[in-house]
């Protein structure tokens, strides 16, 4: 139990780095600095020397690490085109033993350069024959401890494993050594890289013997691992004896009822595990960004930097294994009701879940994994296994059943697969308490923790899978939406806002929120409630890529239908070639209601943090938006232009008498005032009509919408009726201006109970009226000044008026005759 991942001792000796042997001793042979890379630039001073067929970059390695005796056995072979020796091979024992030393002494000299000194050699700057001479030495030891656990492999059996005395101990010693020398070599080429970037090559070299020792070492602890759990009697029954008399109780634990021997020899040998998997996490980290900095290595797949750690503990997937080869036996029988199955992962994860937290947390927190949790990695571990059995066994099934011709399109396939994703947001959601109870999470770490825990990360690896899903999602709304669509009393708009409730009330209501607020038809809120439990069932994918994807295969394309659909009943209508009718009135408002409600809905959505995480470069429902405005602003044009046309044939022969009605000289016993004037018999029909038309719609319409329709038609009537009468050709008497003034102020009467002053929207009738109705000394006084360029428009604005120009106002003005 005294172990830790950053600092065990080594059992084996280091070998000896310094490239300059000592005068008189057999140096061992190692390979040169060309052995790791072509590109590192050698010494000049050094010769040409023989490559070591051992530790060549270039030459195939064997699957099996050498020992170092192996090493030393091999003979180099002569360089080419050298020559060979004259004489012939020395055959006494004496000559041998004289000649040594010399040849000794030679080798050494060659390794060094030109002379044995250390300092010749470079180690005190790093340079390439101490560098690679100290990585080959390290490399080496990895090699021989690597080579010995998979000789010492063979000796063991199953029934030793828990024996008091054995091998087992000394065979985690060996691989304790083997984790302290990949670190080792990790922290000499993290030095290299950082003071010689370019030496990539020769850090690929020793990559690519690191990684083929490590692909050795990690099966072997691993196998060793399961002897262990095997022989401590793992995987335990999947039910217990009293399941027979119907009571429910807790599967045994092997975990928890281990003695102190047994749970010494465990623990060893799950830390061991755990630091071969924390040094190759540290290695792929390196890796990444070797990878990001070099060209060479850009395609390179690399991970994040707990990628390693990230999908599962090693020690704790080895623990589910055996227990998923017992429930699979079961899962065969329940592959037309697959809630068991998820109801059996569950119960076994949560009867596990207290002996894995209380045995192995400790030990992950002795090993110094930082931020992985025993719950976590267990639940984790469940989570892949049913993922591994529902992508070979259901999944599989349900696609070739929709693929199927005979049965496309049925809605016990539909079912079925709205029937499995249910069962897995539940069990998704069950399965992520487990794993939260009693931690305390931080938010930056929430997304990686789902996305390794959430079932739905099978259709990461099958993005087919994912359209399947959203097109059956979409299909069975649609057949919702259908249904609720052939039910006409769905399309009426709420009526019950009349003009009853007063001015005042009214006011208030610009402050829209719900469906009754923007007198939408209940459809509307049908389509809004279908399209948001669309999206939070797309809420369970693990990232935001597959989330986008489904949304746009699924809740997108159902909104985009149903504004169709609109557009499509408001296009029926052809408002703008045909008379307007009070139904025509009501479906069009009923309409852009509805498109006004979804249109504030959308953006609600997009001001939601999850739809902002969701697409971070923009709306996801820009595009829906938009339509949506377009849509309700088209139409209510259409209305407008229906009203003014429908306003300007009915009142077409008025408008070309004003000024020149006949009679405008009243009799000498008539008075002449406005109470005695009605309003002109050519204009009551428009007048009655256009009140008709503001009074069906404010009440079918939104307030917000049918505040600016009756101000555009307001302004439309203005400027067709201002526009028309021909100034400066007609003469006004009092008579004429005294019946426009009770014509004008009808007009204005529609318009009042919509707005206190609404001569505001009438400006150029209002203005025209004032200038006719001033004084004639006044008026001459007015015209003098507008003749003056210079004055012409303060003289305006001191009158009050801010519409009509000086050319415009001189025209009214002599339109004016007095005395008649």
């Amino acid at each position: 139990m005294g172990f830790k991942v950053v600092e065990l001792p080594q059992a084996l000796p280091p070998a000896r780095t310094h490239p300059c042997p000592p005068r008189g001793r057999a140096p061992r042979r190692r390979a040169s600095a060309a052995s790791w890379t072509r590109t590192s630039p050698p010494p000049t001073t050094s010769p040409p020397r023989r490559r070591s067929q051992s530790c060549c970059a270039a030459s195939a390695p064997s699957s099996t690490p050498r020992s170092a005796a192996s090493r030393r056995s091999l003979v180099p072979r002569p360089r080419p085109g050298s020559r060979a020796p004259r004489g012939p091979a020395p055959a006494s024992t004496a000559s041998g033993q004289q000649a040594e030393p010399s040849a000794r002494r030679m080798r050494g000299r060659r390794r060094c350069g030109r002379s044995a000194c250390p300092r010749s050699c470079g180690r005190s700057n790093g340079s390439t024959p101490f560098a690679s001479t100290r990585l080959e030495a390290l490399v080496g030891n990895l090699e021989d401890v690597a080579f010995s656990i998979v000789r010492q492999a063979s000796k063991l059996n199953l029934s030793s494993i828990l024996r008091k005395s054995n091998e087992t101990e000394l065979k985690q010693a060996k691989l304790l050594n083997a984790v302290n020398a990949v670190r080792d070599i990790e922290r000499e080429l993290v030095r290299i890289r950082t003071s010689r970037p370019q030496w990539t090559s020769l850090i690929m070299a020793v990559d690519s013997r690191v990684d083929k020792t490590l692909a050795i070492l990690r099966p072997q602890a691993l196998t060793d691992y399961r002897a262990l759990l095997a022989a401590l009697g793992w995987p335990p029954p999947l039910s217990s004896p009293d399941t027979q008399n119907d009571k429910y109780s807790q599967i045994p634990n092997p975990l928890v009822l281990m003695n102190g021997e047994n749970k010494e020899k465990y623990s060893q040998s799950f830390l061991a595990l755990c630091a071969l998997q924390h040094v190759q996490a540290n290695r792929e980290v390196r890796q990444c960004q070797l990878a990001a900095a070099t060209p060479a290595w850009a395609d390179s797949k690399c991970f994040d930097k707990t990628a390693c750690l990230e999908n599962g503990l090693w020690a704790i997937d080895e623990l589910v294994h055996p227990v998923a080869s017992r429930m699979e036996y079961h899962f065969a029988k329940w592959s037309e009701q697959p809630e068991f199955i998820f109801t059996l992962v569950y119960k076994i994860t949560k009867d596990f879940m207290d002996g894995v937290d209380d045995i192995l947390q400790p030990l992950i927190d002795h090993a110094r994994l930082a931020g992985l949790s025993a719950k976590e990695s267990w639940v984790t571990g469940m989570v892949k296994m049913l993922v591994g059995y529902l992508e070979r066994q259901i999944f599989p099934a349900l696609v070739t059943s929709n693929q199927d011709q005979s049965t496309v399109g049925k809605p016990e396939v539909e079912s079925s697969w709205m029937h499995l994703n249910d069962l897995m947001i539940s069990f998704d959601k069950r399965m992520q308490l487990l794993a939260d109870s009693g931690i305390q999470k931080v938010a930056s770490l929430s997304e990686g923790l789902s996305r390794s825990l959430s079932v739905f990360s099978i259709y990461g690896e099958h993005p087919d899978w994912l359209h399947i899903w959203a097109t059956v999602e979409l299909s069975s709304a649609q057949d919702k939406l259908k249904s609720e669509m052939e039910d006409e009393t769905n399309w009426s708009c709420s009526d019950s806002q009349n003009d009853q409730l007063g001015h005042v009330e009214n006011s208030m209501k610009f402050l829209l929120s719900t469906r009754e607020d923007y007198k939408a038809p209940p459809l509307s809120e049908f389509v809004v409630k279908t399209a948001l439990s669309m999206i939070e069932r797309g809420r369970a994918l693990p990232n935001r890529g597959m989330q986008i994807q489904y949304n746009r295969s699924s809740s997108v394309k159902f909104l985009n239908e149903f504004f169709l659909v609109l557009r499509d009943r408001c296009e029926a209508l052809q408002l703008s070639n045909t008379a307007l009718e009070d139904q025509s009135i009501s479906k069009a408002s009923c309409a852009i209601n509805a498109a006004r409600y979804c249109e504030s809905v959308l953006r609600e959505w997009d001001e939601d943090t999850a739809f902002l995480d969701m697409d971070p470069q923009g709306s996801l429902f820009a595009g829906e938006t938009s339509f949506l405005v377009k849509l309700g602003t088209n139409y209510l044009e259409q209305i407008l232009s229906a009203i003014l046309l429908e306003f300007e044939d009915m009142s077409w022969e008025y408008v070309q008498n004003i000024g020149s009605w006949s009679g405008q000289t009243a009799l000498d016993d008539q008075i002449l005032d406005e109470e005695n004037t009605g309003v002109s018999p050519g204009f009551l029909g428009s007048l009655d009509v256009l009140t008709d038309r503001t009074t069906k719609l404010k009440l079918y319409l939104n307030s917000k919408d049918f505040l600016d329709l009756w101000r555009s038609i307001a302004e439309g009537l203005d400027y067709f009726i201002y526009s028309s009468i021909r100034w400066g050709e007609v003469s006004f008497s009092d008579t004429g201006v005294i019946q426009l003034r009770v014509d004008t102020k009808a007009l204005l009467h529609i318009f009042r109970p919509f707005c206190s002053r609404p001569e505001a929207f009438l400006p150029f009738l209002s203005e025209s009226l004032r200038l006719l109705t001033m004084k004639k000394s006044d008026a001459q006084y007015l015209l003098e000044m507008l003749m003056n360029d210079t004055s012409s428009d303060s003289c305006l604005k001191h009158q009050g008026l801010h519409h009509v120009n000086a050319r415009q106002a001189a025209k009214i003005l002599r339109s004016r005759k007095f005395g008649g």
